[in-house]
């Protein structure tokens, strides 16, 4: 009986996730589309590579979309069950608060099991992934420049514009428009030019030219003449190879967090932002099973449908919510301070100790009787003013 009971809860529950989690993915990940939509528009990329780049991103935003659709989906199958009166006939029953807790929980170790593991390899392995498509975007981007007649913009601030391109690969006509540097504006001019590959980096050698650099706050502009001027392309390219001490904490795997080289000159330089990565995906697996404790110890007492579940939604949901922002906090001030992480971690585990006793004990939350009195007469009032 009390398995057929786990299961359907289970279900229910797991369903409701899955449902709302695709739906929130789908919705954030066409948000976060639309600000790559320059790949085509700009850029001259297929829809393929722009779906292949901005569908690397859906795993990432996962890790933090799961936590909050399992909240939802925890919220609406315990008020599917107490809106069918099915909390109060499995109470009756005999089923104990943490009998009827057990299915919910099995559902947060599935979603902290697919968080923890997005958190621990997948995001970092895609992070890497999307860093190397963008720079064979950019490097395809070399190719492109070489295109006569057109105004190509590589990003913001830098465009260039090719008069004509012979067979044997030379350029004539060749403007490049800089204003990368807010300070100063730089426009370099060459009657023709190159493109070639040295020292490990690619250059746009530029022959027979000028320079007009105008700095902020000037009407002149300074112009410098050159026979020979080598336009650095090098971070447009993937020429260089990426080693594991040239990787961000965010690309590099939960185990090479834990024991990081003490030798690493980017550890070295950015300790706060190595600490705040790796304590932020420790805890990651950790907040569905803490939601899941907040919101049935504050929803989950069976309640006929004449007692109001307002306000036990609203509690659930406002730890909920107040623990993540208290989080999210804590890691900020993480990367300055280490003690932040005390009250990072004592914010996680003192509700769950203080959720886990009371669905032992089987404790109803029940709005104060003030403010229930207050509610109650404000809605008197309004039907009275109504009539």
């Amino acid at each position: 009986m009390t398995s057929s009971i786990d299961r359907y809860i289970f279900r229910t529950t797991f369903g409701a996730f899955v449902l709302v989690f695709l739906t929130l993915t789908g919705i954030i990940w066409i948000t976060h589309a639309l600000r790559e939509i320059d790949l085509i528009t700009n850029q001259g990329q297929t829809i393929l590579v722009f779906l292949g780049i901005t569908g690397l991103l859906i795993p990432i935003l996962a890790q933090i979309i799961a936590p909050i659709a399992f909240v939802i989906a925890v919220v609406y199958a315990i008020d599917k069950l107490n809106g069918d009166a099915e909390l109060v006939v499995m109470n009756a029953a005999g089923m104990s608060p943490w009998q009827l807790f057990r299915p919910f929980l099995a559902v947060a170790i599935t979603v902290a099991l697919l968080v923890g593991f997005i958190s621990a390899y997948l995001s970092p392995s895609l992070q890497r992934e999307l860093r190397d498509r963008a720079t064979r975007v950019r490097a395809d981007l070399v190719t492109t420049i070489v295109q006569p007649g057109r105004f190509l913009t590589i990003e913001g601030g830098l465009t260039f514009h090719i008069r004509e391109r012979r067979p044997d690969g030379e350029l004539f006509g060749i403007l490049i428009d800089d204003r990368r540097n807010p300070e100063m504006r730089a426009t370099f001019l060459a009657e023709q030019g190159s493109i070639i590959k040295k020292d490990g980096g690619t250059f746009l050698l530029l022959e027979n030219g000028s320079i007009q650099r105008l700095d902020r706050g000037k009407s002149e502009p300074r112009i410098v003449m050159f026979d020979r001027y080598a336009f650095d392309l090098s971070r447009f390219t993937n020429d260089a190879p990426v080693q594991l001490t040239n990787l961000p904490s965010r690309e590099r795997y939960l185990w090479q967090l834990i024991a990081p080289d003490p030798n690493d000159p980017l550890v070295k330089a950015q300790p706060g932002h190595f600490r705040a990565d790796l304590h932020e995906r420790l805890l990651a697996p950790i907040y569905p099973l803490a939601f899941v404790v907040i919101a049935f110890a504050a929803i989950g007492g069976p309640r006929t449908t004449r007692q109001s579940r307002g306000f036990a939604v609203a509690l659930a949901i406002g730890g909920v919510a107040a623990l993540r922002s208290i989080g999210f906090v804590c890691i900020v001030l993480s990367l300055q301070t280490p003690l932040a992480l005390i009250v990072l971690y004592g914010s996680v585990l003192l509700p769950c100790a203080f959720g886990v006793l009371a669905i032992r004990r089987g404790v109803t939350i029940e709005p104060p009787a003030s403010l229930t009195n207050f509610l109650s007469s404000m809605s008197e009032r309004m039907a009275r003013q109504a009539a």
